[in-house]
């Protein structure tokens, strides 16, 4: 990519060089209705526009003409590797420049995690994200803590599904503490299932999303996917499978230790929890606080803590969760 500086008429343009690019490629760069070249315009207080297969940007006093490359470059890294971009990863790669973190992107460690039924491919579109992914490939248990919308049992679901799809287990496990604000089960109408499914609802979405309903139904129904409240977890061995604990903070201390010593042989497990949404009385009660305080440096455990900059869903979550930080 070449860089050039033009003057016209008392205003400076950064000009980059795309014509190695496939037109294809500078349309991606582009986004739908121009919203990727809006982003950026957005982030650095400039013009950004696409003439005769240049990328121009307008100087002014404010911009850093260094951490425009370095978003540029980053922005066609997630094109080579994923043939795909849009204004949310623009906006990520813009806030990690700011931060002067860009250099810990790498666009080729943003693995795809499985499949959609649609055929869409999954990745990490974070570091974070992809720091998660990466130990649940590697480790047997993953602790995984962060504010909602960080992805973790989304990206959780995708890694069981694509165990079950690639047959390197039998069957899906999804659970979670059935008493949460004070409500019990018992007084739920309905079955077991009836009951836990409203609680699960999340993994469901991202369980129909990646094998679609009626596979996701047939699946239940053949007990290859298993729904269960934790404290119907003891006494049990799990085997084969992958095993995903969903609002673990929510759990005791007592239910964290008898969750994790069920596992049995080619057995996966994934903890997934908020910890500043603790509805037990005593938040010092949660196992989820203990188990990734005292299970650290483990080898085949791993914990890790997503962070607000790991938020992938609408970006004004990010902000509202970081001003609820400050008053909570």
């Amino acid at each position: 990519m070449q860089i050039f500086f033009l003057r016209r008429k008392f205003v400076s343009f950064l000009e980059f060089d795309c014509s190695d690019r496939t037109f294809e490629e500078i349309q991606i760069f582009t986004g739908f209705q121009d919203s990727n070249l809006d982003m950026l315009s957005k982030c650095f207080k400039s013009v950004f526009m696409i003439r005769d297969q240049k990328i121009k940007v307008e100087v002014n006093d404010s911009l850093d003409e260094k951490k425009v490359i370095e978003v540029i470059e980053a922005c066609f890294s997630i094109i080579d590797t994923q043939h795909r971009l849009n204004a949310q990863d623009v906006n990520y790669i813009c806030s990690l420049a700011f931060k002067n973190r860009l250099k810990d992107f790498k666009a080729h460690q943003l693995q795809a995690v499985c499949k959609t039924k649609t055929g869409k491919m999954i990745y990490p579109k974070t570091i974070g994200q992809a720091i998660l992914c990466d130990a649940m490939r590697h480790n047997e248990i993953v602790f995984a803590t962060g504010v909602a919308g960080t992805g973790k049992t989304y990206l959780a679901v995708a890694y069981a599904v694509n165990m079950l799809k690639s047959e390197r287990v039998e069957k899906i496990i999804l659970t979670r503490p059935a008493v949460e604000a004070g409500e019990s089960l018992g007084f739920l109408p309905g079955d077991m299932k009836e009951k836990v499914d409203p609680y699960l609802r999340p993994l469901y979405d991202a369980l129909n999303e990646m094998l679609g309903l009626e596979t996701v139904e047939k699946y239940v129904e053949k007990q290859v996917i298993e729904i269960a409240p934790l404290a119907f977890m003891r006494g049990r061995t799990l085997n084969d499978a992958v095993v995903i604990l969903d609002e673990a903070q929510n759990a005791t201390c007592a239910q964290m230790k008898m969750f994790l010593t069920r596992m049995g042989k080619n057995c996966k497990m994934v903890v997934t929890g908020d910890v500043t949404q603790i509805d037990l009385i005593k938040k010092k009660d949660s196992g989820l606080m203990q188990a990734c305080t005292i299970l650290d440096h483990i080898d085949g455990i791993s914990i890790i803590h997503l962070e607000n900059s790991d938020v992938v869903r609408n970006p004004l979550v990010q902000k509202i969760i970081e001003r609820y930080a400050k008053v909570e």
